[in-house]
């Protein structure tokens, strides 16, 4: 019996210890599993019991909004409590697709938890999103992007511009802008005009109303086939300082800082096909309003000597879409392949400039040469008709050279060549008999070059070794040694604080460490040395800007307050992030 009491024990021992094991939880929950690009995204990491050590995801293709925040919730319910604790991150996708959030994990009585990762379809921008959490109906009211399209329904290959446009207004600032998803024109001919610095313009009109305006982005396009062509949205990520509804000891509201994304929407484009009506044979696709002549570089000149015929279009329109007609002349002129050239300048009027091809003409015989007239063809979209120009028939006088003889068709297209006399002794120069003899060279292989090239390649290799081992590495002194063993140091501490951002004595101590190690090994310095006056002191020395030097001992002043005075995971993130921008900016500096 007693076997038997003891058996019953240890299996209610074992379930009940299985229970509790049971009962710890640690799960990745999302606001919503599919989003649009300018949509936000809430993920809450929540556990059932208190843990230490939570390490996020990398949250590849988000950008962090803003995060973690923590929060702890206890409960009494019937005489049995409840706890739960949370790290909530707000995200902004940074791609279209099918992305992944991966697994977190938690330590939780000595044991690692993880999440399953979670897959999420982020689709193209939405033209109102609606994120609750978030988005603040004064941005809705008060932000707005715009896509301005010069002509909604061109004719193919005509061109239009599009100009975009951000308008806001107060209470909104911005404090920067970047460009999360930009069109791709995938069926335009696309030319981008640079408008350097966006400028503001705060005597902008957004409907009737003033509203600060800020040109974005201009385009020229030119539609490569006809028919309903969608055009993609442009989607940006501002950042912004809105007012919120507490305010300071003067009445004035503060400002809080916060993310939202904008998109211009998707346009639709409707091309009209170019009419057949009328459309001459030689026409090439030319589209606009055009100029066109045949000049001829000189109209009297020897056999010997040679001469340009230059065919130009100047004008507006499609001017790099269009192929230019062809010179004829008769078979007695020798012409070589043209030279092209273009003078073409982009602007919100459309692409204009002119296009010329130059070709190089050599008279054999002497004579008078007619150039026929030259026919170039174009689609003007203003008066909706085809226009054909023609060059004048122009004359070239080739005097003091050979007669020309009987003409042949010696050429693949039928025109006429003449061919040129031949005498007996013009080949005499080639010899019929030769007498040749084999070259025999040396083999390279084993020769005594062969075995001189090998034995300075070995006292080179040596040669190196020694000097590298004896000379150079002798060389170095104890500072450049302490200096690279700081600037080890510094790496090691600062990704040992990235490691421990859940712990803050641990992170701020590492972080310290890392600032105090980076300085050593960038200005030659000693820990003993490391006072703040002498700190600002050094990095002036060093050409280090003053709002650098500054920035660089706040960090350090938030690590030695920390210490102290235990902050929030907020403040952990940011000196984490400040600490490595500075660094970055001071290597760029000095």
């Amino acid at each position: 019996m007693k076997a038997k009491a003891l058996f019953f024990l240890f299996f209610l021992f074992v379930g009940i210890s299985s229970h509790l094991q049971a009962q710890i939880s640690f799960d990745a929950k999302v606001s919503k599993k599919r989003l649009g690009l300018n949509e936000r995204l809430r993920v809450d990491f929540v556990m059932n019991q208190n843990g230490d050590n939570f390490v996020p995801p990398n949250f590849t293709n988000f950008l962090v909004v803003s995060g973690p925040q923590q929060s702890v919730n206890r409960s009494w319910v019937n005489g049995v409590s409840s706890f739960s604790k949370t790290y909530t991150y707000f995200l902004t996708p940074k791609v279209k697709g099918q992305l992944t959030i991966g697994q977190a994990q938690i330590t939780i009585e000595s044991e690692v938890y993880k999440t399953t990762p979670i897959e999420i379809v982020v689709t193209e921008a939405v033209e109102k999103p609606n994120d609750p959490n978030n988005i603040d109906y004064l941005t809705d009211e008060n932000i707005h992007l715009v896509a301005e399209i010069s002509n909604p329904s061109p004719y193919l290959n005509e061109g239009i511009t599009i100009v975009y446009k951000l308008y806001f207004r107060n209470p909104i600032s911005i404090t920067d802008v970047q460009e999360l998803e930009s069109p791709s024109y995938g069926d335009f001919w696309s030319s981008k005009i640079n408008i350097g610095r966006a400028q503001v313009n705060p005597r902008g009109q957004y409907k009737g109303e003033p509203f600060n305006e800020v040109v974005w982005q201009k385009v020229v396009l030119y539609p490569q086939k006809s028919g309903e062509l969608k055009l993609e949205p442009l989607t940006l990520n501002l950042s912004l300082n809105v007012p919120s509804n507490r305010r300071d000891l003067f009445g004035r509201r503060i400002l809080t800082q916060g993310q939202k994304t904008i998109t211009a929407g998707r346009r639709t484009l409707r091309v009209k096909p170019l009419p057949l009506e009328g459309q001459p044979e030689n026409f090439s696709g030319a589209v606009g309003q055009f100029d066109f002549d045949v000049i001829l570089s000189k109209d009297a000149l020897r056999a010997s000597e040679s001469f340009q015929a230059k065919i130009k279009v100047d004008g507006k329109g499609n001017l790099n879409l269009f192929k230019l007609p062809k010179i004829n002349v008769p078979n007695t002129l020798e012409v070589y392949e043209p030279e092209r050239s273009e003078n073409i300048k982009t602007t919100l009027a459309g692409t204009q400039g002119s296009v010329e091809e130059n070709y190089t003409i050599v008279p054999q015989y002497q004579g008078k040469y007619p150039i026929p007239e030259v026919q170039f063809s174009f689609f003007d979209p203003k008066s909706k008709s085809y226009k054909t120009l023609r060059s004048q028939e122009l004359l070239v006088d080739v005097y003091d050279g050979p007669t020309a003889g009987i003409a042949n068709t010696d050429r693949q297209d039928g025109t006429l060549r003449t061919p040129l006399p031949v005498s007996e002794s013009t080949f005499r120069f080639i010899q019929l008999e030769t007498k040749l003899t084999p070259i025999r060279e040396p083999s390279f292989w084993m020769s005594s070059k062969f075995w001189i090239l090998f034995s300075l390649a070995f006292i080179v290799l040596i040669s190196g070794y020694l000097i590298d081992r004896f000379i150079l590495q002798k060389s170095e002194d104890s500072s450049t040694i302490k200096q690279r063993l700081a600037q080890k140091l510094a790496k090691k501490y600062l990704s040992s604080a990235k490691k421990a951002q859940g712990n803050q004595v641990e992170f701020y101590e590492a972080l310290e460490r890392a600032l105090h190690n980076y300085l050593k090994a960038k200005l030659k310095i000693e820990t003993t040395e490391l006072s703040k006056a002498k700190i600002q002191t050094l990095l002036k020395t060093k050409n280090v800007e003053h709002e650098v030097a500054k920035d660089f001992i706040s960090v350090v002043e938030n690590c030695e307050l920390a210490r102290y005075a235990p902050g929030s995971d907020g403040s952990i993130q940011a000196d984490y992030e400040r600490a490595s921008k500075v660094m970055a900016t001071i290597d760029r500096q000095l």
